[in-house]
């Protein structure tokens, strides 16, 4: 027992107690916007969100101490054997999953709706991280490094992308490109890479895809990087702007119309276009300090949607204004500033790359749903993480906070 105690002290002595305590504000925080929000609603089962949501933090918790007790040569070691798993947890949800609204992403496991798209994201995080951690000390061929770590990360993106999760996938990409950047490619070879995303949505308009070839002709000119490298590009480019067409066919209807409405809000006011409106008469109508705790008309009198999930960034700016606001994004700009700072001085590899790739997500998340609450990005179905109610976003948020907090405690270690 004294052994026992020795050790806990020990983690706590150890543990970096800001940013834990700072995840931890967070997720109460979120907890009392989702009571705000849900109980006046009509639905009895809603009302008690809240208690479910102190739960999942109470999961989060236990797995935070969990993952950091553990050292990160565990999960060096496991990395590509729990990637295996997830994928094929996303193989598994189109035969055992649950549908709802028309998409198959979750395990209905009585207590919790388990989302493996979530845990996912870790499990890529640490494959990356175990293969750039090791081709970049030997492999110096460029595209010999680029095309197995896009091979990690596409796969469960097309994964997700059929279920269909599109938010999600985009993750995905982010883990990719953030974790490429810190593997010192050069940021030209992260142009190339995405250049197929920027010809498909340039092809939108003849004039727009002119333009984008212009500036694809004229970086492959100063960069010459080879005959091959620079007809494969212009290749895979023009097919990329070519089945524009076909992409926007296959896209499912509720995914065109977030892309319209997001171009033109006040296309269906009434419609697609009634949440997003919302959200942001929501975020406006708070002013400097906000109407108070419990006191927003647009979430009392339940004229946002979903404001307890994806909306709850509206929730804060109504009732707490621009402060509120600002004191939510410097909370997360903490744990993203701490990320970096111990992705930057870990002196292993694998736990860098690591850092670097849990960051990435906590980045794009918090970007993508603020913006998509204030009108500034299409709607994805992103959650804000530590916040926004969901079990199996909690106990990942958690996770991930553990294994920072882990790197940051062995950082010096090799």
């Amino acid at each position: 027992m004294r052994a026992v105690k020795t050790v806990i002290l020990e983690f706590w002595n150890e543990v970096d107690r800001r940013l834990w305590a700072i995840g931890l504000l967070l997720s109460l925080s979120g907890v009392a916007l989702i009571y705000s929000s849900t109980h006046m609603s009509p639905n009895p089962l809603e009302q008690d969100l809240y208690l479910k949501q102190l739960f999942w933090i109470a999961l989060g918790l236990v797995a935070f101490w969990v993952v950091y007790a553990l050292p990160f040569r565990f999960f060096e070691a496991f990395a590509y054997l729990f990637y295996i798993v997830a994928i094929l947890a996303l193989i598994g949800v189109f035969f055992l999953g649950s549908t709802r609204l028309g998409a198959t992403r979750w395990y209905d496991l009585g207590f919790l709706n388990l989302q493996p798209s979530e845990l996912a994201k870790i499990a890529t995080v640490f494959a990356l991280a175990r293969f750039l951690a090791y081709s970049s000390k030997y492999e110096t061929n460029i595209p010999k490094r680029l095309l197995p770590a896009l091979f990690l990360a596409l796969l469960p993106m097309l994964l997700i992308l059929r279920q269909p999760d599109l938010g999600t996938s985009l993750v995905f990409f982010a883990i990719f490109l953030a974790m490429l950047f810190w593997s010192s490619i050069p940021a030209i070879y992260l142009f190339f890479i995405i250049s197929p995303a920027l010809s498909l949505l340039a092809a939108l308009h003849w004039i727009s895809w002119g333009l984008f070839f212009l500036l694809l002709l004229a970086v492959l000119y100063l960069v010459r990087p080879g005959g091959f490298f620079s007809t494969a590009t212009v290749t895979v480019n023009l097919l990329a702007g070519m089945i524009m067409p076909l992409v926007w066919n296959r896209l499912h209807d509720y995914q065109k119309l977030r892309i319209l409405i997001f171009l033109d809000p006040n296309r269906d006011p009434r419609g697609a276009g009634y949440q997003i409106i919302q959200s942001k008469i929501a975020v406006g109508s708070g002013g400097l300090l906000g109407k108070g705790y419990m006191g927003g008309t647009q979430t009392k009198l339940a004229f946002l949607p979903e404001q307890h999930t994806d909306f709850i960034f509206s929730v804060v700016g109504e009732e707490f204004g621009f402060l509120g606001v600002l004191v939510l994004i410097a909370l997360f700009g903490y744990l993203i500033h701490r990320g970096i700072d111990y992705a930057q001085k870990a002196r292993n590899s694998f736990a860098s790359f690591t850092a670097l790739g849990i960051t990435a997500v906590l980045v794009f998340q918090v970007l993508v749903n603020i913006g998509m609450t204030i009108g500034l990005m299409p709607v994805t179905g992103l959650p804000l993480p530590l916040v926004s109610y969901g079990g199996t976003s909690m106990i990942t948020s958690w996770i991930m906070l553990g294994v920072l907090a882990g790197i940051g405690r062995r950082r010096y270690e090799y």
